[in-house]
């Protein structure tokens, strides 16, 4: 069978994930392959692409432009499939329940996918028990040439879709962490939060490193053979 657009079950997780570009559609895996060999530098560590775009935020049509945040704050940029979906749905309310812990992070959450400002708004006026978003506290940006996606590396080239990426954008701009899940898979919030709160900790500690599953409180470590030793013996 040939999976198509109109044929293919998000929940059977298909679409390649490109760090292992495997794929049933050979097409996809040569698409994905010719991406992977050209794409010389990792986004992470480099200056997020720029996009200026329409977005509905607040019942209301609005222009947001990334690099207008560069100096001001931090940026959780994540993309996802397509509007009246499934897991879709269920990350985007997520975050946006969770918005003032990263507002008080000095932290903007913007999500992105394919779709229209007028769908992106019809979805939006829909109750969540009825699969819809309701009121959001964040923006949702129409990528509907599809630049964004393709920019930042998670456009599926022959369904016209995202897959699920999620960017942490630094004030500088920089990418400083990046996830990408295939399309049936939800993500983390609190991983989420978690990611920034460590990114924002190694920033203000340039001398220290945050091990793994570090939380806020928690023990860090000096990325030093001698002074690490300090944290391996208290664990």
């Amino acid at each position: 069978m040939i999976l198509t657009q109109s044929t293919l079950p998000y929940k059977y997780g298909v679409v390649p994930s490109i760090g292992s570009l495997t794929c049933i559609r050979s097409s996809s895996r040569r698409s994905f392959a010719v991406k992977a060999q050209a794409n010389d530098l990792p986004l992470v560590g480099n200056k997020a692409p720029d996009f200026e775009a329409e977005a509905v935020f607040d019942q209301e049509f609005i222009k947001v432009k990334l690099s207008e945040y560069i100096g001001k704050k931090y940026v959780i940029l994540f993309f996802y499939p397509l509007d009246f979906t499934f897991v879709c749905p269920t990350e985007i309310t997520a975050f946006s329940d969770r918005y003032e812990e990263f507002e008080k992070l000095n932290t903007e959450v913007l999500g992105v996918s394919v779709d229209s400002v007028f769908s992106h708004l019809a979805w939006v006026q829909t109750d969540r028990k009825s699969g819809g978003l309701g009121d959001l506290n964040y923006p949702l940006v129409s990528d509907i040439t599809k630049s964004i996606s393709k920019s930042f590396g998670v456009l599926i080239p022959d369904q016209g879709i995202a897959l699920r990426g999620l960017f942490i954008i630094d004030k500088e701009g920089v990418i400083q962490h990046s996830t990408i899940n295939n399309l049936g898979i939800g993500r983390s919030v609190d991983e989420t939060m978690r990611t920034l709160q460590a990114l924002q900790y190694v920033q203000e500690n340039p001398d220290e490193v945050c091990p793994a599953g570090w939380k806020p409180g928690e023990k860090s470590m000096k990325p030093d053979p001698k002074l690490s030793k300090e944290y391996f013996s208290a664990i």
